[in-house]
């Protein structure tokens, strides 16, 4: 694809999607006192936005066992992330009930910052170890007593190559406080469809796998780095087997 089509195919989405933040603003305006209801709306918003994204890029959505990713909620999703992609993808496919963890400076994005501010999802500190920690402590004792799953780039910000870099231990502490099991979702070709630093799509096959969920209940703090690189390694290993053939 061009980069004059590229041009025209975002700038078609993104005047879908600002109209869609107005609307969407104006709904969650009234439900400012019911936070989770807010998350709710905005999951909606998500669905609608993420589907447009990805329809602006090119590229075609094959999904494997997406069905595991409602049957185990609530759950702690995790996914990796190698692309702007891989934000609309998340939007996309994170279940109703779920929310996503942004870095603070999400909130600077004219449109996008501040509707996710009006959205009741957490933000994170990441400068900030400490602060970071006891964010996450919040988040965790907040989606547990509301029923609520949570989304999770453990990588924690994108690839600059494509590969998989190494996972940060944010959501195992989720898991230890919340005892929910982590659904690993592999998302194949993001990096090729968007590459970094670009604004040139390359349609393609988009491959969206759910793994199967991954139990918490005997995981403890003393093993954390044991529980981060065994998460990564099913990971790892299913993006090295590529994605699977389409039934």
């Amino acid at each position: 694809m061009s980069s004059f089509e590229s041009w025209i195919r975002i700038s078609i989405a993104g005047l879908g999607m600002f109209i869609a933040s107005i609307l969407f603003f104006i709904l969650m305006l009234p439900l400012l006192p019911w936070r989770v209801a807010r998350i709710y709306c905005c999951n909606v918003y998500g669905t609608v936005a993420g589907r447009t994204m990805v329809w602006a890029s090119g590229a075609k959505p094959i999904f494997h066992d997406r069905e595991k990713a409602v049957s185990q909620k609530p759950a702690i999703f995790i996914s990796n992330h190698t692309s702007t992609l891989d934000m609309w993808v998340g939007m996309w496919v994170c279940p109703m009930g779920g929310c996503g963890l942004a870095k603070k400076e999400i909130r600077y994005v004219p449109g996008v910052g501040q509707l996710y501010l009006l959205s009741g999802h957490p933000m994170i500190d990441r400068s900030n170890r400490e602060r970071a920690i006891s964010t996450m402590a919040d988040v965790a004792r907040f989606i547990k007593k509301n029923g609520l799953s949570l989304w999770i780039w453990p990588e924690g910000t994108r690839s600059r190559d494509g590969q998989l870099q190494p996972f940060k231990k944010g959501f195992v502490h989720a898991a230890l406080a919340t005892e929910l099991p982590i659904v690993p979702i592999v998302v194949h070709n993001a990096a090729k469809i968007f590459p970094r630093g670009k604004l040139r799509f390359n349609p393609g096959p988009l491959d969206i796998e759910v793994l199967d969920a991954i139990p918490t209940e005997n995981w403890t703090l003393e093993s954390i780095d044991e529980h981060v690189e065994m998460v990564r390694d099913i990971v790892a290993s299913t993006l090295a087997k590529g994605p699977p053939e389409s039934s």
